[in-house]
C-alpha cells in the first residue's frame, strides 16, 4: 500500500493545521503480499493518518534521539548556561546582565573573577549542563573560542560552534543545530558579541536537507561512546 499525503495546512509549528486533505493511492502488489479490502483498508488508513498527526502537531514521542528535540526556534525564558575562563569573564559578566534583561533564565558556571584558571574546566562545565538537558543551549567564553568549542563538542549531545559574526552565527544554528555558542573575546567586542548571541538564539533550525547531515554527527558520534566507562 502507498500513501500520498497533500497538505494545505498554513502555521504548522506555531498554530495546529487548520485542514488536511489526505490522498490516497493503493496499489496491490502481486506475489504474496497481503490484500487489504474494504473495513481493514479503511482502518488500516486511518490509524496511519492518526500516527501522522500526532507526529506533526505533537512532536517527537518519548524515547526520541535528543538530537532531535531541540526546538527548531529557541524561545525567551528557557534556560542557558553560560560559563568563561578569566579572558573571557567581563565578556560573560556583560551578556549575561543582557539575557537576565531579555528574560532568560541564566545557569552560571563560572568563572567569577579574573583570576587565571583553565578554560577546558568551564566549557566543560556549560557543555555538561547542555548534553544532560539540565539547560537548552550554552555559552562559553574564552580567548578565541576555539579551545572551549573544542572541549564542548567531547559531550555527547553537544554541537558547539565557534561563531565570529551573524553569519556564522546562522549558519550554526540552521544548518548545524548548534546548541553551544563559543566566543573569543580577544577577538570579538561586546557589542557584536552580543549581536551575535541574539541571531544565534533568534535563529530557527533549517531541517530537510541539513537533518540528515546532523543525524550522521550523532552516528560518528556514537561510534565513540564508550559502554564500559
Amino acid at each position: 500500500m502507498v500513501l500520498e499525503s497533500v497538505s494545505d495546512a498554513s502555521g504548522l509549528g506555531d498554530t495546529k493545521a487548520e485542514s488536511w486533505n489526505m490522498r490516497m493511492i493503493v496499489a496491490e502488489k502481486v506475489g504474496g503480499a497481503m490484500r487489504l479490502e474494504g473495513f481493514e483498508l479503511e482502518t488500516e488508513v486511518r490509524a496511519l493518518v492518526e500516527r501522522v498527526l500526532v507526529g506533526v502537531l505533537d512532536g517527537p514521542a518519548p524515547g526520541t534521539d535528543s538530537s532531535t528535540q531541540i526546538p527548531a526556534q529557541i524561545h525567551d525564558g528557557e534556560c542557558i548556561a553560560i560559563g568563561a575562563d578569566h579572558g573571557g569573564f567581563d565578556l560573560k559578566q556583560a551578556l549575561k546582565a543582557k539575557l537576565v534583561e531579555a528574560g532568560w533564565a541564566v545557569d552560571d558556571r563560572g568563572t567569577h573573577s579574573t583570576e587565571a584558571c583553565d578554560y577546558p574546566d568551564f566549557a566543560h562545565a556549560v557543555a555538561r549542563r547542555v548534553g544532560t538537558g539540565k539547560c537548552r543551549v550554552g555559552i562559553i567564553v574564552d580567548g578565541a573560542g576555539i579551545g572551549s568549542a573544542m572541549v564542548a563538542n567531547k559531550i555527547p549531545g553537544v554541537r558547539a560552534a565557534a561563531c565570529y559574526d551573524l553569519s556564522t552565527a546562522r549558519n550554526s544554528r540552521e544548518h548545524n543545530r548548534a546548541n553551544v555558542l563559543t566566543l573569543g573575546a580577544g577577538l570579538t567586542g561586546p557589542a557584536l558579541a552580543w549581536q551575535i548571541v541574539q541571531e544565534w538564539l533568534a535563529t530557527p533550525w533549517g531541517g530537510d536537507r541539513h537533518a540528515r547531515r546532523v543525524a550522521l554527527i550523532r552516528e560518528v558520534e556514537d561510534m565513540y561512546i564508550r559502554t564500559d566507562a
